[in-house]
């Protein structure tokens, strides 16, 4: 499969040739920032409510406490009024921001696909605060008049579930994020001296603050499903060694310093309704691998 890509900037949309890497684009434009991927022949964006909701909170979290992982590094200032981030009316006023460029960019790229080829689809918000110059209150109109979006659109291929060596192979290299709560792009060249120090056979780095707990993946979620003890396990399930009584699902929880990220989330509410447990907000520990 050709792998084409596509990127929408400044109004323009631009194709493979003109169009830098994603890891490229992102080092050098800062700002919030999700991705999803399409489904159903490109015909839907998967979860997206989800990550407007996400983006919507990474912009007001860096707005309010970390601007400069958010404006654009040659504005003249980051003395910026606060954003009523917590208005229900925001994560409206994001999604209208978005939107529009999604509209511009994701139809060309279906039109020039090749057959049924699915995308990746990356949002990401820049500030610019040269233009809140003299501005003492913010709403949210105004707030997105100060907001650039650039959409970047780009070949997906996912893995064949169940295959040997398509697994993650993992290692534990470095520290938790910070502002671990919000999506942003600076951390894509801020990891970039971890990746240097990948094993080979290594396809995914862990983090950990203190190289006990662990916390999350450079790109993905984390958790680990263990069997109980059978003294552990309760009532009918004591002796029923399939029964999902007699396992647990640990994962960090958000208070540890970890993104809240979208599938995270989704596996955490399939769990808790599905199998009724409540055992899933436990830190990992390196023993338990």
């Amino acid at each position: 499969m050709t792998s084409s890509r596509f990127l929408y900037s400044n109004g323009v949309v631009l194709h493979s040739s003109d169009a830098p890497p994603l890891s490229t684009f992102l080092e050098s434009h800062p700002g919030a920032y999700t991705t999803t991927r399409t489904h159903n022949s490109a015909s839907c964006l998967l979860f997206w409510e989800r990550h407007v909701k996400r983006l919507a909170e990474s912009i007001g979290i860096l707005w309010n406490s970390t601007p400069q992982l958010l404006f654009k590094p040659n504005n003249a200032t980051l003395s910026l009024p606060p954003l009523p981030a917590t208005s229900p009316m925001w994560e409206s006023a994001v999604r209208a921001l978005v939107n529009d460029p999604m509209n511009k960019v994701l139809p060309v790229a279906v039109n020039e696909r090749s057959g049924e080829e699915e995308f990746s689809v990356t949002v990401l918000v820049s500030g610019n605060s040269e233009r809140l110059c003299g501005i003492e209150n913010v709403d949210e109109e105004r707030a997105c008049e100060a907001l650039d979006v650039c959409v970047y659109v780009g070949s997906y291929a996912p893995r064949v579930f169940g295959v040997r060596g398509n697994g993650a192979r993992v290692a534990v290299v470095g520290h938790g994020r910070d502002v671990a709560n919000a999506k942003y792009s600076d951390w894509v060249r801020i990891r970039m001296p971890l990746e240097k120090l990948r094993p080979p056979s290594v396809t995914e780095l862990l983090l950990s603050n203190d190289g006990d707990r662990i916390l999350e993946g450079c790109v993905t979620n984390f958790f680990v499903v263990c069997r109980k003890d059978n003294a552990e396990a309760k009532g009918n399930c004591l002796h029923d060694h399939y029964s999902t009584c007699a396992f647990e699902v640990q994962t960090a929880p958000i208070r540890d310093g970890v993104l809240p990220g979208i599938i995270r989330q989704i596996v955490i509410d399939y769990l808790c309704k599905n199998l009724l447990t409540d055992n899933v907000f436990i830190s990992v520990h390196k023993e338990s691998l």
